[in-house]
């Protein structure tokens, strides 16, 4: 279940003084610019496709591309920047945005996106937000995606259960949960990852921000997540797990899927990626709920990634920035999530109906994960301690889930634990 943009584990790598140049490009003929990716099968296919196509139009500039697992090109860039062989765009997972800032080779973006041509505000504000560093914007947009409830509706009516609405409450969620459970059947109400990873905290955070809390205080320097709106969202999740028994605790985070197609499974919070693998069931998407009352309203989740520009010299940069200018066009936006299925990472193709048509006759369900990209209002702190902050989070609910400790206590034992990494500790 988890995404390939949640992987935190190799962002300590940056620690690595970054101090090569890269090479020039040559005289004469096109200025070469080399992309690293990690798209494969329909993506990769038709990421070539829009590489083709701009080679085509563009005879002074070739475009290669290289694929480059996702999970390890941090690692590779910072290994090609120190040997003087740094790509000229490379697509990195955006929670390494406060690692990327780091490297003096990777293009400040902030003057270049300020022109009104590029249309910066047409991204979605997550997205914006998560490839800011400060005063930097050290990438484009280049995917995202988001959590909502994806439901089995024969368990649903078999229940007697009215399918989900977008004006549902957490309690209406509470309640619905309960009412699939079925002991007798190994039948739960709703799956949550549960092995403290980012993934469950993942799970958590847009909770907490539905309560109207946040993970840090607004100077990112000390944990806000321990609020009364941190004790709301966890409680509840206790709730669910402890008293009411409706909440499967996924240990190895394998068995979304296989659970809901099995009829396991009432409810799944997740993204578009596995709507592909509920093949066995009939199912509907709606938003998240919210708590009742509440300041937060409905919110979810996103991980935006981003395509990275990398100094090689003034004609491989403007180069590389002119590619990505016309990858992330609408009409490249539009042409990409259209043949792979991926939600547009721009609002105005986001808004246009027949897109979400198109995109629900491909995978039905699509085009709500679409709408709820207007609910991605916030990101995850840019820091580089974030790895750390997520950790001790990421236990502190696990333990409440399994009935170990109290919300309060467990959020304000992760919060010391986040304030001594933000501190250096």
């Amino acid at each position: 279940m988890i995404r390939r943009w949640l992987c935190l584990a190799v962002v300590t790598a940056v620690a690595c003084l970054l101090t090569a140049c890269g090479g020039g490009s040559s005289s004469s003929g096109p200025v070469e610019i080399a992309v690293w990716h990690g798209y494969q099968d329909t993506e990769g296919e038709a990421f070539k496709g829009l590489i083709d196509q701009y080679n085509k139009e563009h005879p002074d500039v070739h475009v290669t591309d290289l694929y480059s697992s996702n999970d390890l090109v941090l690692q590779k860039v910072l290994t090609a920047v120190r040997g003087g062989s740094a790509p000229d765009v490379a697509y990195m997972f955006g929670s390494w945005s406060p690692n990327i800032a780091k490297i003096p080779q990777v293009v400040d973006m902030s003057d270049v996106v300020s022109q009104s041509d590029w249309n910066w505000d047409d991204f979605y504000p997550a997205e914006r937000e998560a490839a800011t560093v400060g005063d930097k914007i050290v990438g484009i947009p280049a995917l995202v995606d988001n959590l909502a409830i994806v439901y089995n509706k024969k368990l649903f009516a078999d229940a007697g259960i009215a399918p989900p609405t977008a004006d549902w409450t957490w309690d209406d969620f509470r309640a619905a949960a309960a009412k699939l459970t079925d002991p007798a059947k190994g039948q739960y109400g709703w799956l949550i990852p549960a092995d403290g990873s980012e993934d469950t905290v993942w799970h958590y955070v847009p909770m907490l921000w539905e309560a109207g809390g946040d993970i840090l205080t607004p100077d990112n320097e000390k944990a806000a997540f321990n609020s009364e709106a941190g004790v709301t969202a966890l409680t509840m999740l206790q709730d669910m797990a402890v008293t009411d028994k409706s909440l499967y605790l996924d240990t190895t985070n394998e068995n979304g899927p296989k659970l809901m197609n099995s009829g396991k499974v009432g409810m799944l919070i997740t993204g578009p990626w596995d709507l592909s693998q509920l093949s066995d069931i009939d199912y509907g998407v709606q938003v998240m709920p919210t708590f009742a009352g509440s300041s937060g309203a409905h919110q979810t989740i996103s991980g935006p990634d981003n395509w990275v520009v990398f100094d090689n010299g003034d004609k491989r940069k403007q180069a590389s920035i002119d590619f990505v200018k016309w990858l992330t066009a609408p009409e490249q936006v539009k042409a990409f999530s259209l043949q792979t299925g991926d939600l547009p990472t721009r609002s105005s193709v986001g808004d246009d109906q027949a897109v979400r048509d198109q995109l629900d006759q491909k995978l039905p369900g699509s085009s709500v994960f679409v709408e709820n990209l207007n609910n991605a209002k916030k990101a995850r702190p840019a820091v580089e301690q974030y790895p750390a902050i997520s950790e001790a989070l990421g236990q502190a609910i696990v333990a409440v889930m399994l009935g170990k400790e109290q919300p309060a206590a467990a959020l304000n034992s992760a919060a010391e634990a986040a304030d001594s990494a933000l501190a250096g500790k």
